[in-house]
């Protein structure tokens, strides 16, 4: 992966993620990873990560406080911004994101920009629903969106 420096597994109620560190911060998030193990010591950062994951994923946290390091367009750095400040428990469409962002015929290039968030989950984009708030493509799979979702909204989706 361009930028990552190493890479360890966590285990979460979703399944083990891999975690990619790039001077010191959080770079990658991965989902279905395969059951290996690289050896080392977690740096404080990806501990600081599983952390902060477990009491998100007990319903203990609503945002999280990491360093992370963003690679990615200047475009797609907005949009990322943008998904940051989606409040816990409320979804958001592509196209009114895409209208937050300036232009609703964007709504194409913010969901490939939602789609390529390096770090999901800490920057929601699972909170990107399609226009009458039907669960639509997720990195993680459908199924993981969807358990974020009831996580979050206590089995309620609203619109944000």
């Amino acid at each position: 992966m361009q930028g990552i420096e190493k890479e360890f597994f966590i285990d979460t109620k979703i399944g083990k993620l891999l975690i990619g560190i790039s001077q010191n911060k959080i770079a990658r998030i991965s989902f279905n990873q395969p059951n290996n193990s690289l050896k080392g010591i977690k740096p404080k950062v990806v501990t600081n990560l599983e952390n902060q994951l477990l009491e998100y994923f007990n319903g203990h946290r609503k945002t999280f406080q990491l360093e992370y390091s963003l690679i990615g367009t200047d475009f797609q750095k907005e949009v990322w911004q943008k998904l940051l400040e989606i409040p816990y428990g409320k979804t958001i469409s592509y196209g009114k994101l895409a209208a937050q962002l300036g232009d609703v015929k964007k709504i194409r290039a913010v969901a490939n920009a939602v789609g390529k968030n390096p770090i999901p989950i800490v920057i929601p984009c699972h909170r990107v629903v399609g226009m009458h708030g039907n669960l639509t493509g997720y990195i993680g799979g459908l199924a993981n969106k969807k358990f974020l979702i009831e996580l979050e909204s206590n089995r309620q989706l609203g619109l944000f």
